[in-house]
């Protein structure tokens, strides 16, 4: 079983069931030493726009309160993680950087969902042209250099559709730029579950010519979700296949004191 999983969400995202307490005595049951929870970030958008798929900026201190709680309830049990999953929007970041910064969270965990941003870009669960392709792996490169994301969540998911010669070279790009700057990267178990168009192959072919390391995050929806055995079983043959450089437990980089929140003046 894992040793941990820092990609576990909650209702607040308006598409996962069961209250952080079910996660929680899940993961225990499963043998778990160390549970992160990564719910959809808050964002500061522009013009009101509401996602639909993230918690609220009003919920996000009582996100952090019952999880508080619920580490000092849990201590002697398992390790418990604070932290949010984001997209890296450029001109909407450092706003969604200021606001995140008071509350005493952990860590963040980068999920490009969208070119752009949601308002002006293209989703990567739709079919992506190479020009798409390359916008989204300009964003993910500059999220990764502003030192705020631990690791990148399910790096492989684009619906690419252009040239093979397009995507290998800039899922390359991507790779090293993983690698240059600390971020693992995620072989995700919810595409396995899903059925999804991720993991993809030659996208963990790429991974290990430049060998990022590489963490299995569960994307827990459903509390479930943790014991799922067939789905890990399915990424450790990838693991196995690709001769990938899997570890258990990732460094935690605190978004409090990273490049971007120091050139904010945040800390």
């Amino acid at each position: 079983m894992l040793f941990a999983n820092y990609h576990t969400h909650t209702p607040r995202c308006n598409h996962a069931r069961g209250e952080e307490r079910e996660y929680i005595e899940a993961a225990i049951q499963a043998g778990y030493q160390l549970l992160g929870f990564s719910d959809h970030s808050p964002y500061v958008f522009e013009n009101g726009h509401d996602s639909g798929f993230r918690m609220k900026l009003e919920e996000t201190e009582n996100y952090v309160s019952t999880l508080q709680a619920l580490r000092r309830e849990y201590e002697k049990d398992i390790t418990l993680l604070i932290g949010f999953e984001a997209e890296y929007y450029p001109r909407l970041f450092a706003k969604t950087l200021a606001f995140l910064h008071p509350f005493d969270y952990d860590f963040l965990l980068l999920g490009q969902h969208f070119t752009v941003n949601e308002t002006d870009g293209v989703s990567v669960n739709l079919p992506m042209t190479d020009g798409d392709l390359h916008q989204f792996v300009d964003q993910t490169c500059q999220a990764m250099h502003t030192g705020a994301f631990t690791y990148f969540n399910h790096p492989d998911m684009p619906l690419h559709t252009g040239s093979p010669a397009a995507y290998e070279r800039e899922m390359t790009r991507l790779c090293q730029t993983a690698l240059e700057t600390d971020t693992p990267l995620e072989l995700n178990l919810l595409g396995i579950r899903g059925k999804r168009n991720y993991p993809h192959e030659p996208f963990w072919e790429i991974v290990q010519q430049i060998g990022n390391p590489v963490i299995i995050g569960v994307d827990a929806h459903d509390p479930r979700n943790l014991d799922h055995r067939e789905a890990l079983d399915e990424a450790l043959k990838l693991v196995e296949k690709y001769r990938l450089r899997l570890i258990d437990r990732v460094p935690i980089k605190d978004p409090h004191t990273c490049a971007l929140a120091k050139e904010l003046n945040l800390c």
